[in-house]
């Protein structure tokens, strides 16, 4: 029996993730040993076991949780419910997407600053008070202007 079932340490190496990681997906009840030697404990997972795990792992992988993912491979949810996720997945790859294009134009945007500006390259030669008003000016993206003015008049 046991020259068909892999440990779980093989397993685990073999899909780069902990013997911890896949006891918490046992102890969810998501994937559960073929069998488990009474005498040393060691857990044995079957072929179809480990395509279980490989599924959950590429589910993981795409931002399902692992209540989700407990609900997919063991048939708690429809076609229309699994579609539905999957939509809402991507959704939400898409916004992070987003996101980082936005953080990147943002760094595009300092880096633009930063190059440009004459007192760059002396900055470690100010005093702290005129390092911080650079950085603000070349690193915060919202109107520099109108944070200067409020920041003056507060300390008037």
């Amino acid at each position: 029996m046991e020259k068909q079932l892999l440990r779980i340490g093989e397993i685990a190496a073999f899909f780069n993730v902990s013997v911890k990681a896949i006891r918490i997906y046992e102890k969810k009840g998501i994937i559960m040993p073929a069998w488990t030697d009474p005498a040393t404990g060691y857990r044995y997972y079957s072929a179809d076991q480990i395509q279980m795990l490989n599924a959950l792992l590429e589910l993981k992988a795409l931002g399902f949780s692992l209540n989700e993912i407990k609900r997919i491979i063991t048939g708690g949810v429809n076609d229309s419910e699994l579609l539905t996720a999957l939509v809402q997945k991507r959704k939400a790859w898409q916004d992070a997407i987003s996101s980082a294009e936005r953080k990147i134009d943002a760094i595009e945007n300092i880096i633009r600053r930063v190059s440009d500006s004459r007192d760059a390259p002396r900055l470690q030669q100010l005093t702290d008070e005129e390092r911080a008003w650079l950085l603000v000016k070349m690193v915060c993206i919202e109107d520099v202007r109108g944070q200067s003015i409020l920041s003056e008049a507060l300390w008037l």
